[in-house]
């Protein structure tokens, strides 16, 4: 009786861990606020690939909010998070340890390039006097937006002022919002501008032209801005918003835009992201149906503006359909090319 109960419980013991084994692992895939386009996106994101790899291959994947890419990093680097969605910027950043990351985040590896992220800094027309970047520079202590505290909006939008040589620490008086509240204030005369970087159409904008038309203004850049912010980080690239782009935008906006990136830790299964991977380029059609910003994601860009070295199974997947691997993206442990 006693080698039977014994038996009895490890055959429960032996079938609860089949089960446990035959359940989806799961991942987080850390985005942003609701009120931009990295959340929606990457909820796609999530959605298409648990759809098509909990049962097949047992993998899982949510998407969750947060404050944004610097949020982002302090997830990936707790293991709260095990795929997050960065600015270009924060990509770079979080390999050399520059800009507002203070060291090195070794543990990192890029997924991908994903859509265009644009900048979009909106000021009051009547504040306006060539309706550019430069504008900015005549604030005297109007209440300005440059993001969430510690979002990769405020981060990215400080390191864009101070190289334009906006001295925005004087000039603003400097508030601190996701993208919903901030366009609840700019409505109700609140602030005077915002700074909503974010995949175009974003609905926090759509929002703020649908009420207020002509009276905001998205500022338009020179070339003289753009060279100044490539000087050290080639990154943006122009993006033009024909009218109406957004409700009641009557004239044409040019501004700038990076690539946004999806990246992952590197201690995640390398068949686990080969599968991520291959799930976001070979559904990229629907995903494209799902919001509009992806349309700016095509294959042959997939690695562009990469600041990390890809994880070995992003890299499996990329040689697999071909692409050419610039040297600083390959893992240190990556086995040479097999392609012939």
């Amino acid at each position: 009786m006693k080698n039977y109960a014994i038996g009895l419980l490890l055959a429960l013991a032996l079938s609860a861990c089949s089960d446990e084994l035959s359940r989806a692992r799961p991942y987080v895939l850390t985005t942003a606020t609701t009120g931009g386009t990295f959340y929606p996106v990457g909820v796609a994101i999530a959605t298409i690939a648990h759809a098509q790899l909990s049962e097949s291959h047992g993998i899982s994947l949510t998407a969750i909010s947060s404050a944004g890419s610097m949020e982002n990093l302090k997830l990936l680097r707790d293991n709260q998070a095990q795929f997050a969605i960065l600015q270009g910027p924060f990509g770079a950043w979080s390999w050399t340890g520059e800009g507002p990351v203070s060291s090195p985040q070794s543990h990192i590896r890029s997924v991908s390039a994903l859509w265009k992220n644009v900048e979009h800094f909106v000021l009051l027309t009547e504040l306006t006097e060539n309706k550019d970047m430069y504008d900015l520079a005549n604030l005297d202590g109007e209440r300005y937006v440059l993001g969430a505290r510690n979002s990769g909006a405020e981060q990215t939008g400080r390191f864009i002022l101070e190289t334009l040589g906006i001295d925005y620490e004087s000039k603003f008086n400097l508030a601190y919002m996701g993208y919903g509240p901030t366009t609840g204030a700019i409505q109700d005369g609140n602030i005077v501008g915002m700074n909503i970087p974010a995949g175009a159409p974003v609905s926090s904008i759509t929002q703020a032209y649908a009420l207020m038309g002509e009276r905001m203004t998205i500022l338009n850049w020179s070339q003289e801005a753009l060279d100044s912010i490539n000087a050290r980080y080639p990154l943006w690239d122009w993006y033009d918003f024909p009218p109406g782009t957004y409700p009641n935008q009557l004239e044409a906006v040019r501004t700038v835009a990076s690539p946004n990136v999806l990246v992952t830790r590197v201690d995640i299964p390398e068949d686990t992201v080969y599968n991520i991977t291959k799930v976001i380029w070979e559904n990229l059609a629907t995903l494209q149906e799902i919001h509009g910003a992806t349309r700016d994601m095509r294959p042959e860009i997939a690695i562009a503006g990469l600041g990390a070295p890809l994880h070995l199974g992003a890299l499996r997947y990329y040689r697999e359909v071909g692409l050419e691997i610039p040297e600083r993206l390959l893992p240190a442990d990556a086995a040479p090319d097999a392609t012939p």
